[in-house]
């Protein structure tokens, strides 16, 4: 089973993520992400025993609960970088709980022999990955030309996080972790 941790991001900000997603999608020929699967990633887990969930619930309940925090979705961006863009991102404030709540799962998990990340936590929602070096001048125009306010897609309050299943494209949640006790 592959599996994952993440904060769900609500249905106002993920319309104002879609608006902008079909402006810009037939400027260049990228694989979209489906604007329902979005959410903030807080720990990749991979590949994981199915007879081993149960314990892995359990030690999800046992993550310190930082309490209910904000997070506002602003900017647009690319993984690695703007000059040899894969993954187009729109930006997750990192506020001092979700990456404390990004650590601590980590840690939690790491004690089950969950794989540590090797690289920095930079939380954001992937609007689209490049799989072909297709141009990107007319995407890259319209992106230039784009008001400041139009990557500013909303703020929100998260309560809790989920593990998620991740199967041929579609995720489903196995269990919710509230954020406050």
């Amino acid at each position: 089973m592959r599996l994952f941790t993440a904060i769900d991001i609500p249905a106002d900000i993920r319309a104002r993520l879609r608006a902008l997603m079909d402006r810009l999608r037939p400027a260049a020929k990228l694989s979209w992400s489906p604007v329902d699967n979005m959410h903030v990633t807080t720990k990749f887990i991979g590949e994981w025993p199915e007879q081993k969930v149960p314990e892995l619930k359990d030690a999800l309940s046992l993550v310190p609960k930082p309490g209910t925090f904000e997070i506002a979705v602003r900017g647009l961006g690319w993984f690695p970088n703007a000059k040899n863009p894969r993954v187009f991102w729109a930006g997750i404030e990192v506020a001092e709980p979700l990456r404390k709540l990004a650590y601590d799962t980590e840690s939690t998990l790491a004690a089950m022999g969950v794989p540590v990340e090797d690289r920095d936590f930079h939380p954001h929602l992937t609007l689209a990955r490049r799989r072909d070096p297709v141009p990107l001048d007319k995407l890259r125009g319209i992106l230039d030309a784009l008001s400041p306010d139009s990557s500013e897609f909303g703020a929100f309050t998260a309560t809790s996080f989920f593990l998620y299943l991740s199967a041929n494209g579609r995720y489903t949640k196995l269990e919710e972790v509230p954020l406050a006790a």
